[in-house]
């Protein structure tokens, strides 16, 4: 994974894409005792796994990258970049068909079996047939408990001044995120604009998906009040933009890849909204399969892992919304008690 980030810098550059890549690392503060806490415990399992990346940052190092308000801390590991991910998208595409592959859009699967897809324009016959349709697998017949499609849901500022950056920090475009329950997640991107994201939507029965829940103004304010929360210099600040999405959910939360040569179907995805670089690996893995590879990335633990399939609804619902509030119950506990959550402890082996 640490190399994919390099792998698609040196793509983006090889072919021109415009994409903004900045690797500049990724910073997740810690903004309270309990999160300092967390912080400490990932740093040393870290180290158990012999990994040296992942630094653990005092306060000042912490608010020299990031001067998120109450810092105390913060874990740091350069192995991360920012980028435009449609632009990447887009720019890969015109790399392909440069490359002679032709590429058809809106042209809806609606099921997939060995040799054939069927569209509502007619069916395809192919030898191999890849599943990468992430957080819309549930949608396809007999995948209806594969995956979780739960939405995120990000805004966008207006171009920042260079005085807010130099009170925001970011200075080498990090990424950032804090150590909190409920997910947020943000950039710098190269048109200086304040990039932020998080988890807050609810997951709909039965994964239904409609793009109207790309837009939920609840949970918009919710993210604008937790940013200007974590950066009292952008209250006023306007919102231009605001969209979201629906993320592939494992039961395990394990992103797998696989390729059986007998029927020639293959899959990959599960990302949990890790999939820009994600989907990179996978596709470079999924191309040593299919053509009967053994590589070191044939050899990776995800190839051929089966997540458990979700509980049927209603529970399935019931369970997925329930955990989500309980995050929040906890971070709000938190910041009341300044210590680590008894809700969380308890929730935690029945979400993971």
């Amino acid at each position: 994974m640490r190399a994919t980030i390099d792998e698609i810098g040196r793509v983006a550059q090889a072919e021109g894409i415009d994409c903004g890549f900045a690797k500049g690392g990724t910073v997740v503060a810690a903004r309270s005792p309990a999160q300092w806490a967390r912080a400490q415990a990932e740093y040393e399992d870290a180290r158990g796994w012999g990994r040296s990346d992942l630094r653990l940052l005092d306060r000042a190092e912490a608010v020299a990258r990031l001067n998120a308000t109450g810092t105390v801390g913060a874990t740091y590991t350069a192995d991360c970049a920012a980028l435009h991910p449609a632009r990447l998208v887009h720019g890969l595409a015109a790399a392909c068909e440069r490359l002679g592959v032709e590429i058809f859009h809106r042209t809806r699967a609606t099921t997939i079996a060995p040799g054939t897809v069927t569209t509502e324009r007619g069916a395809l016959r192919a030898d191999i047939v890849l599943r990468a349709t992430e957080g819309y697998t549930a949608v396809l017949p007999g995948q209806r408990r594969t995956v979780a499609p739960v939405y995120s849901l990000v805004l966008a500022t207006a171009p920042l001044a260079a005085e807010l950056w130099s009170e925001i920090g970011l200075g080498q475009r990090e990424t950032f995120a804090d150590h909190r329950h409920v997910i947020v997640y943000g950039q710098r991107t190269a048109d200086d604009r304040l990039v932020f994201g998080g988890r807050g939507a609810p997951y709909h029965l039965g994964s239904r998906i409609r793009p109207d829940f790309d837009h939920e103004p609840r949970v918009f304010a919710m993210l604008k009040r937790a940013l200007v929360d974590m950066f009292p210099v952008l209250d006023g600040i306007e919102t231009t933009h605001t969209w979201g999405g629906v993320l592939g959910v494992p039961r395990d939360w394990c992103a797998s890849v696989g390729f059986d040569h007998e029927t020639g179907l293959g899959w990959a995805g599960g990302y949990v909204g890790d999939g820009v670089s994600t989907t990179n690996l996978a596709g470079r893995t999924l191309r040593d399969l299919v053509l009967g590879a053994e590589t070191d990335l044939t050899e990776l633990p995800w190839v051929g892992h089966r997540s458990p399939r979700w509980e049927p609804e209603p529970m399935r619902w019931l369970g997925i919304n329930a955990g989500l509030r309980a995050m929040m119950v906890a971070d709000a506990e938190e910041r009341l008690t300044g210590r680590p959550s008894r809700c969380a402890r308890l929730v935690k082996p029945l979400v993971s």
